[in-house]
C-alpha cells in the first residue's frame, strides 16, 4: 500500500506550534460542554462507551488539510490511580480508504505528549481545531490503514485535574479508549484484532506504562507490540531537569498531576506567588506555559526559598512519586520500540537506556533506538521513521528485532 512519507523535521514541528499558538484548541470556537460533562452513574466496565458524537480532524492549523477518515469523539470508563471509576474522553478515527493488508484492520493506541493542564488543551478538542502538534504523526498512521483511538486522558476535558505523569491513570486510560473503540459497533474495529500502542515524551511514559501493564490490565486485547519514545520513566530526575529551565511550565503541571493523583496538598509549601502561579498555569496549554514559565526563577514559589523541585524530597511526595517509575517491578509481554535522542534537553538521555536495562532484565523484547535529534522536539521527529517501521513489522508479525544484548 502506498503511503506518504510524512517525514518531519524539529523546525516544522516548532513552526506548527508557534502557527497553532495555543498548543491545544483555546482558540477554537466554544464547543457545546455537555458533551464532556460526566454522567452521575457510570457503566459498569472499564472500556465502556458512555457517549459519542461526531467530529473531524484537520492536520493543520489553517484547516486545509481535514483527515479523510471517520472521527468519533467517545467518553467512556475507566479507573485513576487509586482504581476509581472516572469518565474519560477521547477521538477513534478509521480511515476511509479500505485496508488491504493481512487480517482484520490494526489499531494503534496513540498517547499524545504533553497538551497542558486547561480543559480546552483536550487532544479531541485540538484536534476538531487543527491545533494538534502530533497530528502529523496520527495522519501518518491513517495514511498506512491504520485505525487510531487517542485518549485525552484523565481530567483533561473531563472534570477534575489532569493527573499529569500519573502513570497508572495514564496506563489505563490507554488501554482503555482502545476498548471504548473497539465496543463502538464499528466493523471495522473487532475485538480480537491486532492493536499497538505509540506515543512520545508524556504520550511515551502513557505507552510505556500501557504496554507493561496490558497482560494484567486489558489482557483481550490482541496486543502486538509498543513504540515509546523519550519516556520520563523516573520522575525525580526529570523534574530537576526542568526546574528553571525553558519547560518549567511541565514542572508546574506535574504538581498539580502529583497532588491529584496522590491526594496531596502542597499548598502549605508553596509561597502566595506560587500558588497564584499553579493556578495560573492550570489553565494554560503547552505553548502558552513555554512563554509564560520558560526560565522562571521557582525559588520564588516556595515558602522555603528553595527551588520547586525541592518538594520531590518531601516525605509525604516520595511515596507518590516512586510509584510513577516505570519498569520498577513490572515489564512488557510484546514486543518494544524505545526511542531516546542523546541530545534530548527535556527527557535525560540516560532515562531511555536505564528503562531499555530494566526491561531487558525482566526478559522483555526491546529495541533501543538511540537518535541524535536536536532537543526534545528533534528526538520526536527523529524518531518517527523507525516507529513507523516497527508498527508495520509487528502487524506483519515478523520476527521482532531486540537489542537487549547491549544491557546485560
Amino acid at each position: 500500500m502506498k503511503h506518504p512519507s510524512f517525514r518531519l523535521s524539529s523546525a516544522f514541528i516548532l513552526a506548527f506550534l508557534l502557527a497553532a499558538g495555543s498548543g491545544g484548541a483555546a482558540t477554537a470556537a466554544p464547543e457545546p460542554a455537555d458533551f464532556y460533562a460526566a454522567p452521575a452513574a457510570l457503566p459498569p466496565a472499564n472500556g465502556d462507551v458512555i457517549r459519542t458524537e461526531s467530529s473531524v480532524f484537520y492536520v493543520d492549523p489553517l484547516k486545509t488539510i481535514r483527515a479523510q477518515a471517520a472521527v468519533q469523539r467517545v467518553m467512556y470508563r475507566s479507573v485513576n490511580s487509586a482504581g476509581v471509576p472516572v469518565a474519560v474522553t477521547g477521538t477513534v478515527l478509521v480511515p476511509s480508504t479500505p485496508w488491504i493488508g493481512a487480517g482484520a484492520r490494526p489499531l494503534v493506541g496513540y498517547a499524545v505528549g504533553t497538551q497542558g493542564q486547561g480543559d480546552q488543551c483536550a487532544p479531541s478538542r485540538a484536534m476538531a481545531a487543527g491545533e494538534e502538534y502530533e497530528g502529523v504523526f496520527i495522519a501518518g498512521l491513517l495514511a498506512r490503514g491504520y485505525s487510531v483511538a487517542v485518549t485525552d486522558y484523565e481530567g483533561l476535558g473531563t472534570p477534575g485535574s489532569h493527573t499529569y505523569m500519573a502513570r497508572a491513570s495514564q496506563a489505563h486510560a490507554v488501554l482503555d479508549v482502545v476498548r471504548a473503540a473497539q465496543r463502538l459497533g464499528n466493523p471495522e474495529l473487532v475485538a480480537g484484532g491486532p492493536v499497538a500502542l505509540a506515543g512520545y515524551s508524556q504520550g511515551g511514559g502513557a505507552s510505556a506504562a500501557a504496554v507493561e501493564l496490558a497482560a494484567q490490565y486489558a489482557p483481550e486485547l490482541n496486543l502486538k507490540g509498543a513504540y515509546a519514545g523519550a519516556v520520563p520513566a523516573d520522575l525525580p530526575s526529570v523534574g530537576r531537569n526542568l526546574d528553571g529551565g525553558l519547560y518549567t511550565g511541565f514542572l508546574l503541571y506535574a504538581v498539580t498531576g502529583m497532588s491529584a493523583a496522590g491526594r496531596l496538598d502542597l499548598s502549605p509549601y508553596l509561597s502566595v506567588a506560587g500558588q497564584a502561579k499553579i493556578t495560573a498555569t492550570d489553565q494554560e496549554c503547552t505553548v502558552q506555559s513555554i512563554a509564560s514559565s520558560g526560565f522562571l526563577d521557582t525559588t520564588k514559589l516556595t515558602v522555603s526559598g528553595e527551588k520547586l523541585s525541592s518538594l520531590l524530597d518531601l516525605p509525604q511526595v516520595k511515596p507518590v512519586i516512586a510509584e510513577q517509575k516505570i519498569g520498577n517491578g513490572r515489564a512488557p509481554v510484546v514486543p518494544v520500540l524505545l526511542s531516546h535522542s542523546v541530545l534530548d534537553d527535556v527527557i535525560p538521555y540516560d532515562q531511555g537506556r536505564q528503562l531499555a536495562k530494566r526491561w531487558c532484565a525482566s526478559g522483555s523484547s526491546v529495541y533501543f533506538d538511540t537518535t541524535a535529534g536536536a532537543t526534545h522536539v528533534g528526538g520526536y521527529a527523529a524518531a518517527i521513521p523507525q516507529a513507523f517501521v516497527f508498527l508495520e513489522r509487528r502487524f506483519a508479525d515478523r520476527s521482532p528485532a531486540s537489542n537487549c544484548w547491549l544491557y546485560g
